[in-house]
């Protein structure tokens, strides 16, 4: 049987509280104990970048990467809420197919974090039109992902369908 909207949903809210989590490790580590880590922030846009990637996005998609593969199973939060991803045949997804899917769900993610630090570096500039478009297309994602787990007939999301995976319960 298929995971509903909801289900998905309490699932990675419950993912979430250890994502959170580790932003305030993250930040505890950034300001208190070696404050010279912002200065990655304060040079170079596409080191700035990069560090963010490294310190938040890599981490958080290496946890759904492991977790959503045969090698974890599931996330916490899936585990909690009884469902699982799998491929099209029921089967557990490999780490190459559950990194796939992971880049498809993250990627409005790492968009709007590519769009913030591009605005942060504008200041008071006038915002280029493309920088709009991005962020359209940010939203657009997010409510096709959204929109897709609900009303499709697997509930799957946009990515699952690209990804050719699916949530079941069970």
């Amino acid at each position: 049987m298929n995971a509903s909207f909801l289900l998905r949903y309490k699932a990675f809210m419950i993912d979430y509280i250890f994502i959170l989590f580790y932003l305030v490790v993250l930040f505890i580590l950034n300001v208190f104990l070696f404050p010279s880590l912002q200065e990655f922030f304060n040079g170079s846009l596409v080191v700035a970048q990069f560090t963010g990637f490294l310190m938040v996005t890599f981490p958080v998609s290496l946890y759904f990467i492991i977790s959503d593969s045969k090698i974890g199973g599931q996330s916490f939060g899936k585990r909690k809420t009884g469902i699982r991803v799998v491929g099209k045949n029921g089967e557990a997804i490999s780490l190459p197919h559950a990194t796939f899917r992971t880049i498809l769900k993250f990627t409005p993610w790492e968009l709007s974090h590519f769009l913030v630090y591009r605005l942060i570096y504008i200041g008071d500039g006038e915002i280029p039109f493309t920088y709009y478009l991005i962020g359209g297309l940010i939203y657009a994602l997010i409510f096709a992902y959204i929109l897709t787990a609900i009303f499709t007939k697997k509930k799957q999301s946009l990515y699952d369908l690209l990804a050719k995976t699916h949530v079941i319960k069970g």
